[in-house]
């Protein structure tokens, strides 16, 4: 008896390839016997009778269980971070827009992956035939690798509106998230592809009730494309995102310092939102972290039957980090979205029965209370004696004059996004972080003046000065 996919390995290893791996593969592989009374030439074997391993049966069970649970969470999640964005318009802002487009992205994983896997396992083989196990493992590579292309955009995006907010006036520009999202999906599709045309393909794995790319088959054609596809979608991805994250915290840090040496009680509040804006960074990073936890295991082993050692991986090493790696869809809407505290607000609007869970009172979902109390916010930051945040601007060390009129609200004080902590209003936030409480004027000869001036030109507060 033969299979077409079978077939296929074999006639690779005739051609000299190292197949250990691929022979102690088929060892655990049950035939599937055609009845006694059936002529074998010229018959056509179905593509659902496919191979099974042998395997207890429970073992099919637990795993179908586990897989049947993360997807239905990440169609839950993903899908209510979706709704919402598409319900609130103060959730619009460019920057959310690659929320979203993860959302998408991992809302589509667990739809294509999670039923087809749970039915499977429920058969102990895979029982859609041939061209269903490539559609299958090409959505799943294309939305997992959209998913990482898509944090690093994130990562990339907050980068750059921290630490450039005056090349950034108010974050990147909404038809500049669209290029970006668009340049992801068109990466992610680059990479997915391929198989398709014969490097490396689309094979069933582990217990054969899931199917991935071939990373078992020792030829040249798929180790370069796995050794390719590990560099240019987990690698350098992730080495980008360090960078980003190490340029972030390197600002804020950099920011603090500035902060610190002003020593006035408002400072100490700008200081507060600061910490606020870190803890936001933190939490990005964490779904970061996570992304990448859950794609290591999965990672170790296909890079350990690339480098040759496939016969030290059974099927449970294959199977058990492949499902491993599909969570990772639930964990962006558990930590990013629903631990944002405009997501949380506007969840808690639209889904009443979810605000115990979301630990929220009726004064943080009342409109006017939140309205008033941003107002109360920009009152205390502008006209507070001795404070003058957006005003004088640091370049090369010295501080130049840049005095806005206090008419110019919008520009020179704390919007009620910016006030909130909105990823929004972050490049606002930072501009202020960069920028001197007190305006400094010059004489005509370009020299300082000792003294420096509030807007009202009243002497600064004592308790303001810079040391």
């Amino acid at each position: 008896m033969s299979y077409r996919f079978l077939n296929r390995m074999e006639s690779l290893c005739l051609q000299g390839s190292n197949c250990t791996g691929h022979h102690q593969h088929l060892r655990l592989l049950k035939p599937v016997h055609l009845p006694e009374n059936t002529p074998t030439q010229g018959v056509h074997l179905p593509d659902y009778l496919m191979p099974t391993v042998d395997v207890p049966d429970h073992a099919h069970y637990i795993i179908g269980c586990v897989i049947l649970l993360v997807g239905m969470t990440g169609m839950l999640g993903n899908a209510l971070v979706i709704y919402v964005f598409c319900r609130s318009k103060a959730l619009r802002s460019p920057s959310n827009l690659l929320v979203v487009n993860l959302a998408a992205a991992d809302f589509l994983m667990s739809v294509t992956q999670s039923p087809a896997f749970f039915v499977a396992s429920l058969h102990r083989r895979w029982v859609f035939g041939e061209f269903a196990c490539e559609l299958y493992a090409f959505c799943g590579a294309l939305f997992g690798i959209t998913s990482m292309m898509t944090l690093t955009a994130i990562a990339v995006d907050r980068c750059l509106v921290i630490t450039r907010p005056v090349a950034l006036l108010g974050g990147m520009s909404r038809k500049r998230v669209y290029v970006a999202m668009v340049a992801v999906w068109l990466y992610s599709l680059g990479w997915s592809l391929p198989p398709f045309f014969g490097w490396s393909a689309y094979v069933p794995e582990g217990l054969q009730t899931s199917c991935s790319w071939d990373y078992m088959t020792f030829t040249t054609s798929v180790r370069t494309y796995t050794i390719m596809l590990f560099v240019f979608v987990f690698f350098l991805p992730l080495t980008l995102i360090a960078a980003c994250y190490w340029a972030i915290f390197r600002a804020v840090r950099q920011a603090g310092r500035e902060v610190a040496r002003l020593n006035c009680g408002e400072i100490n509040k700008a200081y507060e939102r600061l910490r606020s804006e870190w803890k936001m960074a933190k939490v990005a990073l964490g779904v970061i972290m996570l992304f990448v936890v859950s794609w290591a295991p999965y990672s170790v082993v296909a890079l350990t039957a690339t480098a040759g050692y496939a016969q030290l991986l059974t099927p449970y090493m294959n199977s058990v980090p492949a499902v491993i790696a599909k969570a990772s869809a639930i964990h962006n809407p558990i930590i990013y979205a629903l631990t944002h505290p405009k997501y949380r607000i506007a969840i808690g609007r639209q889904f009443p029965l979810l605000r115990g869970v979301l630990r929220l009172q009726e004064k943080d979902l009342h409109p006017s209370f939140s309205s008033s109390a941003a107002s109360s916010r920009r009152t205390t930051l502008t006209s507070s004696p001795g404070v003058r945040l957006c005003t004088g601007v640091r370049t090369n060390g010295r501080w130049g004059k840049s005095r806005l009129s206090s008419g110019s609200d919008s520009d020179s004080c704390w919007t009620e996004s910016e006030a909130d902590g909105s990823s929004g209003g972050s490049a606002a936030f930072n501009r202020q972080l960069f920028t001197e409480t007190t305006t400094t004027e010059f004489t005509p000869s370009g020299t300082e003046q000792g003294q420096s001036r509030v807007p009202d030109g009243s002497p600064p507060d004592k308790g303001c000065n810079r040391e």
